[in-house]
């Protein structure tokens, strides 16, 4: 079968592999849609961060490994001991992958294990292949109403979905949001799923300004042209938003989430930093504000989603920019997104199931 194969930095090879054994407790898929993930162009860059170069304590496996984690897909095969799926069936994968057995697990929050990683990243499975095999409970239906290629974008979502739940949304809450990547956005369309009152999103990008406000933003402002902290103060009514979510991962950001929110608000630092950066503990105390970081999703926020996207409320599909075959993957997927990010939001592999 076809795999997209990471070996390091700027070296991923589409080859032919051998299918894995789907054993007991397991479910092989075939993959329809594949989202192309900034861990994964980070990967491609300056990588490997994720993708073990020692054998990784829950896969036990090393580079080269099969990317893709952003997947829907066909169940094809099911092993022993696996209720409640038949083969047929229109599904998209959660890919944590967690010990269950370390301090975090046994406290519930499988999605912060100290030995964790993700399908598609952290070994031999993945969903830019033409076969993955999973564990069952990583399994979740997808409703006929939903397609598989807006079955891909579930996963990014989720993370937005946990972000969201994390903070104390009211309807009535000011909420502003820096940075218009993939995930920004999807967290802009999270609130406007919930009905938030009035939703501020921070972009350089023009044409992802024009995207923060198709998904329903109230406000897009140019962090270059307004001063942030003053203009959200007065967007707000009050004193600053009553929360902010630092999406852009940079120094300028999380001063500008500290300077803004208000007094008791809450930052959500939703952002990977690469680097470490100068931080003023007083911009909170000062406001006895919170900051909380969340990392992530877990099953309830993917099984969120999909109820959202069933009734309606969720409306992702003009994140898709593009679509392209797996064979096109480094050329017209990650390197696309790399050299031409203002044009795109979310390119999906069409791997073949349907």
């Amino acid at each position: 079968m076809r795999a997209a194969r990471y070996y390091g930095k700027e070296d991923i090879r589409i080859e032919d592999v051998a299918e894995a054994p789907c054993s007991e407790g397991q479910v092989r898929v075939s993959p329809a849609f594949v989202g192309i993930c900034g861990t994964d162009l980070h990967e491609y860059l300056g990588g490997p961060t994720f993708a073990p170069t020692s054998p990784h304590p829950v896969t036990g496996d090393t580079i080269p490994i099969t990317l893709g984690h952003e997947f829907s897909g066909i169940i094809k095969e099911i092993g022993q001991g696996v209720e409640g799926l038949k083969v047929g069936q229109h599904v998209v994968v959660q890919p944590t992958i967690y010990c269950g057995s370390c301090g975090a697990c046994n406290c519930g929050v499988e999605n912060v294990c100290y030995n964790g990683g993700f399908i598609g990243l952290s070994g031999k499975w993945g969903g830019l292949s033409d076969s993955v095999v999973v564990p069952a409970n990583a399994i979740l239906s997808l409703p006929p109403s939903i397609p598989l290629e807006i079955g891909a974008l579930v996963e990014p979502l989720s993370v937005a979905w946990h972000a969201i739940s994390a903070a104390p949304l009211k309807p009535e809450s000011t909420v502003l949001v820096l940075g218009g990547g993939p995930i920004g956005l999807a967290i802009v369309q999270c609130l406007v799923a919930v009905q938030t009152k009035k939703i501020i999103m921070s972009e350089v990008s023009k044409s992802r300004q024009r995207f923060a406000r198709e998904f329903g933003a109230h406000h897009v402002l140019d962090p270059k042209t307004y001063d942030l902290v003053a203009i959200s103060k007065e967007l707000s009514g009050s004193d600053g938003p009553d929360i902010v979510f630092d999406c852009a991962g940079v120094p300028a950001s999380i001063t500008t989430a500290c300077l803004a929110v208000k007094a008791r608000g809450t930052v959500v630092n939703v952002a990977i930093w690469e680097k470490e950066v100068p931080f003023q503990p007083n911009m909170l105390v000062f406001r006895e504000a919170q900051y909380k970081a969340v990392l992530g999703y877990q099953r309830k926020d993917f099984q969120a989603v999909i109820d959202n996207l069933a009734n309606g409320r969720l409306k992702p599909e003009r994140m898709i920019t593009s679509k392209i075959k797996l064979e096109n993957l480094v050329e017209e997927g990650i390197l696309a997104l790399i050299n031409d990010k203002e044009k795109h939001v979310k390119i999906l592999v069409e791997v073949g199931a349907k």
